[in-house]
């Protein structure tokens, strides 16, 4: 078994494996290192009015991390100046910082498409009930998690009563537009399985999905993503308690998908956390894993040059990723 370094209350944070996600690479022939930067994902932090059980930042009401106002400005300024097309904006729920609507109505100045991972039930949290309008005016692409469209599932995961929060929010979001195909307003759903294993393919539950929210809830929504869990923070306790640790692990590595590497998100994106730090991706965020020590930290040192073909970082929770069609923050990608 490999051996990690990185601890998490006293324990691994990352699970054992029998074969390194870099050994498994280079079996294929493969290289993983990135392309043009075309996606600044930004964690504002790690407040949550949530704390699902699956979530891999740790997120909940209890957290204080939070995005400063000078770190805001030097992500807008790397946005103004290199022209980044996409701000893709999480946590925690990004809207309970307090420059969130600072951050997406600058960012619509430079002309960059902007996405807000958006959990839904934050609408209903004091000053949020005019989301809805906030993003229809700022144009922004909604992408939200509902894990099954059944409460008992989807309340398992993410907390008694957020189902039914879920739906009366997406009724307010297609109340202005959003999910609807005659509007440019984009609202994409995301379902993550409840328990230790891969999700169904994509189209097929989107089917599922699209048909079941329309019948039972009247409800509209543009894309459903499957992404995989990783075993990451919460989710990896959540395999150690229940005895599934290398269960999943082996499921995840024999699911390997070497056409998947292609498509892998941290090849055109780059992540910054609450402080600035500079990441390959988001799960690499979460457990301190820095890009590569040849390029410039954070976000206030930032020339894009610096990072094309840079080689990205990875340990055994990359092959989440990389498991059967691939996952990643916009879905499958093989």
């Amino acid at each position: 078994m490999e051996t990690v370094q990185i601890t998490r209350n006293g324990k691994p944070a990352l699970p054992n494996v029998s074969i390194s996600f870099g050994e498994k690479l280079f079996s294929h022939n493969l290289d993983l290192r990135s392309n043009e930067i075309e996606i600044l994902q930004v964690n504002v932090g790690k407040l949550c009015n949530q704390a699902c059980k699956h979530c891999h930042v740790d997120a909940s009401p209890k957290r204080t991390e939070i995005m400063r106002r000078e770190t805001i400005e030097a992500c807008l300024d790397v946005l103004q100046k290199y022209k980044i097309p996409t701000l893709d904006i999480t946590g925690g729920a990004p809207e309970m910082i307090p420059d969130f609507r600072l951050l997406v109505t600058e960012a619509r100045k430079t002309g960059a498409k902007i996405i807000v991972r958006h959990n839904l039930t934050v609408m209903f949290e004091p000053n949020q009930e005019d989301l809805p309008e906030f993003f229809h005016e700022n144009e922004v692409e909604v992408v939200s998690s509902l894990p099954y469209f059944l409460a008992q599932q989807t309340d398992a995961q993410r907390g008694t009563g957020v189902f039914d929060k879920s739906v009366e929010a997406i009724k307010r979001l297609n109340a202005v537009g959003y999910g609807i195909e005659s509007t440019n307003l984009i609202l994409n759903l995301v379902c993550n399985p409840v328990g230790a294993f891969l999700p169904p393919p994509q189209k097929s539950i989107e089917a599922d999905f699209r048909r079941e929210l329309k019948t039972r809830y009247d409800l509209h929504f543009n894309n459903l993503y499957t992404i995989t869990n990783m075993p990451v923070a919460r989710f990896l306790d959540y395999l150690r308690r229940s005895g599934n640790e290398e269960k999943y692990m082996q499921r995840l590595v024999q699911a390997f998908n070497p056409q998947a590497v292609e498509g892998l998100m941290c090849r055109n994106t780059l992540s910054v956390d609450w402080t600035g730090k500079l990441f390959d991706c988001d799960f690499n965020q979460m457990l301190e894993m820095p890009v590569s020590a040849e390029v410039p930290q954070t976000i206030f040192d930032f020339t894009p040059e610096k990072f094309f073909g840079r080689e990205i970082k990875t340990a055994a929770h990359c092959f989440g990723c990389t498991a059967g069609a691939g996952s990643s923050c916009g879905g499958t990608v093989a």
